[in-house]
């Protein structure tokens, strides 16, 4: 079983470029089967789930090839509108396939996807929206089989909850629909932004991607694009919680420090100085000592982002004095917390509320990551621990971050897989 074996106590400086965003590129991805002409993705992270979705578009029959950061899709000769159980079962937002699918083929088959297990996230409002625009669908023996019947036709869409995977799979689906869809309470996620902006470049009409309403007006036909994904906010807020408990100075290349603002502010609470330039940099400079009362709740873009609580979580373990954080987007999202106390932290959970009581040290243990964001704190924490931190579970991060290790001893971490 591979590992991560850390020796803490290093202070991170440096630069480090950030990869291309994971919850960017996965849809669109997907969304490069609408069209029948090649399109080109740059900046494509090097991620097990990039690998994964490839996995999937070489099977329905879309042929694929990488070229450095860049991959060329050609999806002229999709064949299959089917995803088998297995893909579906490695990775939760294989489910992003659903609208693209039906949208190119007219129906579609699947399964109940798989990926972290973060408690119960609304599937429903993919299926109730799809179904507004004129999907059919039938459950039986775990799989799922849908249809257009005639052919998707626009309509008013009112989501509950402004879910990103929902938007998604809406947006994929009524790209092509006669007539205009609207959706309210959209989720408003910069990958919401990206997606769009890769299908307008296609030759869609979306309006108000970012918003709370999104109003699409469907076309006959998309073209293929050349295009490039943003900046992962999540890995830059991640290398920023490592520096921040290492007493680091680290300059991050390629980020798009509007899309971090509403945590920035948490990071300047806690001592740390951040200073952004032009064309996209932004540097962190850390105190000798974290401080923090900080209160946190996590919320849908633009407030704080629950894919940042579990490495802000652990950067308040190191900080003096204590912090509340509250988890209002996923049930199940604390799964690190147990592993933290491993290394000597000191957290207790009441449902969706935790209270972070900092120490003035954490210790090195072995533990195991149970969870992509939650992989990310222990990495966060064994580099601040004294002695050695040993992490199983790499599965998890290797869904989400791009070389973290090679990353992290680019500036000055002792940290290696075995």
């Amino acid at each position: 079983m591979p590992k991560l074996v850390i020796e803490g106590g290093k202070s991170l400086k440096g630069e480090i470029k950030l990869q291309g965003a994971k919850n960017s590129v996965l849809p669109i991805l997907a969304a490069t089967i609408l069209s029948e002409e090649e399109s080109v993705i740059h900046g494509c992270p090097n991620l097990s789930d990039v690998a994964i979705t490839v996995e999937i578009l070489n099977f329905l029959g879309c042929k694929t090839k990488f070229e450095g950061e860049s991959l060329i899709i050609n999806p002229k000769n999709i064949n299959k509108n089917k995803i088998p159980e297995m893909y579906m079962r490695k990775m939760r937002s294989s489910i992003i396939f659903l609208g693209a699918l039906i949208s190119r083929m007219g129906c579609a088959e699947i399964s109940l996807p798989g990926g972290c297990e973060l408690g119960p996230r609304p599937l429903d409002l993919h299926f109730s929206g799809l179904r507004q625009l004129g999907m059919i669908s039938e459950e039986s023996h775990g799989k799922i089989k849908c249809n257009v019947g005639r052919g998707l036709v626009g309509n008013n869409i009112v989501l509950s909850f402004p879910s990103v995977g929902a938007t998604e799979n809406l947006i994929l689906s009524a790209v092509k629909a006669k007539g205009e869809t609207i959706i309210t309470n959209a989720a408003r996620e910069p990958e919401i932004q990206d997606l769009a902006n890769y299908l307008n470049k296609c030759g869609a009409k979306i309006r108000g991607a970012g918003e709370g309403t999104i109003k699409i007006e469907g076309v006959d036909r998309l073209q293929g694009a050349h295009y490039s994904i943003i900046p992962d906010r999540i890995a830059a807020i991640t290398y920023m919680a490592a520096t921040a408990v290492t007493s680091g100075d680290i300059l991050i290349n390629r980020v798009y420090p509007e899309h971090l603002s509403s945590v920035i502010p948490i990071f300047e609470e806690c001592g740390c100085i951040i200073e952004i330039f032009d064309k996209g940099k932004l540097r962190l400079i850390a105190p000798e000592r974290l401080l923090s009362n900080a209160v946190i709740r996590t919320m849908p873009y633009p407030g704080f982002p629950t894919d940042a609580q579990p490495p802000i979580m652990t950067m308040l373990c190191a900080a003096e004095g204590s912090s509340i954080i509250i988890e209002n987007i996923f049930e199940s999202r604390y799964k690190h917390v147990g592993e933290l106390l491993r290394l000597g932290a000191d957290i207790k959970v009441e449902g969706r509320t935790a209270i972070v009581n900092g120490v003035k040290r954490l210790s090195g243990a072995d533990v195991r990551a149970e969870d992509l964001r939650g992989a990310a704190a222990l990495v966060v924490a064994g580099l601040c621990a004294e002695g050695t931190t040993k992490i199983s579970g790499l599965r998890h991060i290797d869904r989400g971050y791009e070389d973290i290790e090679g990353n992290l001893c680019k500036i000055g971490a002792n940290i290696k897989r075995i």
